[in-house]
């Protein structure tokens, strides 16, 4: 397992930025181990719900984890208002770093990942494929 510490800027979104780290590492798999610093407005997609809702204003990431792949990312986050009410979803297109967001992503060189379409689900969901022949 490889790390990379990744810090974003004001004005990055950090779905865009997530996504094009395996882009520019050519790795095909890899996990958002953890995540926190500050949005100006968010995305979230909450349980159940077909669409994103949008959350405006001054916001804090209080958790953000997931997996990464070639075909997509599947991201979780947490955040809290200035009136410190929490939401949390799955997180969209949309979410804005306002100050910075400090990001830690175990890349995982034995491993490919892929979203292909589950008929259990209807989603595109995670299949896992060890290089090496191991099975998680």
């Amino acid at each position: 397992m490889q790390t990379l510490v990744l810090r974003l800027n004001p004005g990055d979104d950090l779905r865009a930025s997530l996504d094009s780290v395996l882009k520019q590492g050519g790795a095909d798999a890899a996990f958002v181990v953890s995540g926190i610093g500050s949005l100006s407005g968010a995305s979230i997609r909450f349980a159940g719900a077909e669409n994103a809702a949008r959350i405006e204003g001054d916001l804090e990431i209080l958790t953000l984890a997931g997996s990464l792949s070639p075909d997509g990312s599947h991201l979780h986050i947490s955040v809290s208002d200035a009136e410190g009410r929490v939401f949390g979803g799955h997180a969209a297109p949309g979410c804005t770093v306002r100050t910075t967001a400090e990001i830690l992503v175990a890349v995982l060189p034995d491993w490919q990942f892929a979203r292909t379409h589950d008929p259990l689900t209807g989603y595109a969901e995670l299949n896992a494929v060890c290089r090496s022949g191991r099975t998680s």
